[in-house]
């Protein structure tokens, strides 16, 4: 879990460099800062309760940093998903930060596309306003959900 929150580290400093914006930018480089504080703790945590014994205590420790690092997690995933609504520069020819554009991309486009849909289509009331949102809108975070599953099978 520790190394996975270093993962959206590293994307969340992918995207910060890439914004547009410069507040979204320091939003997300703060987030992804107390991502990585997180996820060090978490680490450290867990290599000691290995090493001792079980205690319900240091059990508790374990599961508090872990859903720490969950929320510090969808922290970084809400301010890059700002970065994305605001704008990003067309990244260097480098495959890690192409990934992580394209994958902002994609959700970007696919919220346009939810909303354009939703306006075009959404039931309205006697008055003609638009009845509010049954469908939610896209997220990073569910795009992670669906992409979670492709790459735990693949081999390492």
């Amino acid at each position: 879990i520790a190394s996975d929150g270093l993962v959206f580290v590293q994307f969340g400093h992918i995207i910060a460099k890439h914004c547009l914006d410069t507040r979204c930018s320091t939003e997300l480089l703060c987030a992804t800062e107390q991502t990585h504080t997180i996820s060090s703790q978490l680490d450290m945590v867990a290599r000691v309760k290995a090493v001792t014994a079980e205690s319900k205590s240091s059990s508790e420790l374990l599961v508090s940093n872990a859903q720490n690092l969950v929320q510090a997690v969808l922290h970084v995933l809400k301010a890059a998903e700002a970065a994305c609504i605001k704008g990003l520069q067309q990244p260097p020819p480098d495959p890690e930060e192409e990934a992580a554009a394209a994958f902002c991309l994609q959700w970007r486009r696919n919220l346009l596309w939810h909303r354009a849909k939703e306006s075009l289509n959404s039931e309205r009331d006697e008055l003609g306003l638009r009845k509010t949102q049954t469908r939610a809108e896209p997220t990073l975070m569910t795009m992670v959900q669906k992409q979670s599953p492709q790459t735990k099978n693949k081999p390492q």
